[in-house]
C-alpha cells in the first residue's frame, strides 16, 4: 500500500510570517485597536485559527469577525510577494511524491494557501489541500486529517503527518495516524518533546525518516 503524506504549510513547507504579521497588524490599525501587540504575541500563535489569534491579541469576541475579514484581504494582497519556500522544501515534497501520495493541512484559508502552492509551482503534487473553511473543527482536532484521507480514500494506516507544531502532532495522534515533527516552525524542540521524540529539523529529513520506515 502506498504511504500517504500530509503536510502542514506554515514553518513546514513556508515561511509566510512577514505576511502573516503585516496582515495582523494591518487589520489592527484599520479597526484603531489594541496597539503594540509584539511580533513575538502574534508567530506565538501561528498554527492556530485567526479567529484564536485575534482573541489572544486582545480583540472583544464581537469585533473578531470584522478583524478577521479585513485581515484576510490584506494577505490576499501581500501573500505571494512576502511567502517564500523553506530551504529544502522543493526537494521535500519531490522525495515525497516518489513514492508517496501528497496532501495538504492546514489551518490556513484553503483558498489563499492553494493560490500560494500554485504560485511556487508545486500544488500539482498534491492530491488535496485541506484548509480552514474545509472543516468544521480545525487542528488540534483530528477532522482536518480525516477529511483529506477521505477525499484521498485513503486509510489511516498508510497515513503520516509532518508538521512544525503541537497541533499538528496532537491532531495526528488524535487522528491515529503517525507523524513526524520539524523544527523548522514556531514550536521548539523543547516544546515538541513533550508530545514526540520523533522530531526533524526540516520537512527533506522527515521524509526522508518516512521513507526509510519500509
Amino acid at each position: 500500500m502506498k504511504k500517504v503524506i500530509l503536510f502542514d504549510l506554515d514553518g513546514t513547507l513556508i515561511d509566510s510570517t512577514e505576511a502573516i504579521v503585516e496582515s495582523f497588524r494591518h487589520s489592527l490599525s484599520v479597526h484603531g485597536e489594541i496597539a503594540g501587540v509584539s511580533e513575538t504575541q502574534i508567530t506565538s500563535q501561528i498554527g492556530h485559527t485567526l479567529e484564536t489569534m485575534f482573541a489572544a491579541a486582545g480583540v472583544p469576541m464581537p469585533r473578531i469577525d470584522a478583524h478577521v475579514a479585513t485581515y484576510k484581504l490584506y494577505y490576499r494582497e501581500i501573500s505571494r510577494q512576502k511567502t517564500v519556500l523553506l530551504p529544502g522544501a522543493i526537494e521535500a515534497i519531490k522525495e515525497a511524491a516518489a513514492f508517496a501520495r501528497l496532501g495538504i493541512v492546514t489551518t490556513k484559508t484553503g483558498l489563499y494557501s492553494r493560490e500560494l502552492m500554485e504560485h511556487f509551482g508545486v500544488m500539482g503534487h498534491f492530491e488535496v489541500l485541506i484548509g480552514r473553511e474545509h472543516v468544521e473543527n480545525p487542528k488540534p482536532h483530528p477532522e482536518p486529517i480525516f477529511k483529506a484521507l477521505e477525499v484521498m480514500n485513503a486509510t489511516k494506516e498508510s497515513a503520516w503527518m509532518i508538521g512544525d507544531t503541537r497541533l499538528d502532532i496532537e491532531a495526528s495522534r488524535r487522528a491515529g495516524i503517525e507523524s513526524v515533527a520539524v523544527t523548522s516552525g514556531y514550536d521548539n524542540k523543547e516544546q515538541l518533546l513533550t508530545l514526540t521524540d520523533i522530531i526533524k529539523p526540516d520537512a527533506l529529513e522527515a521524509v526522508r525518516y518516512i521513507a526509510e520506515r519500509g
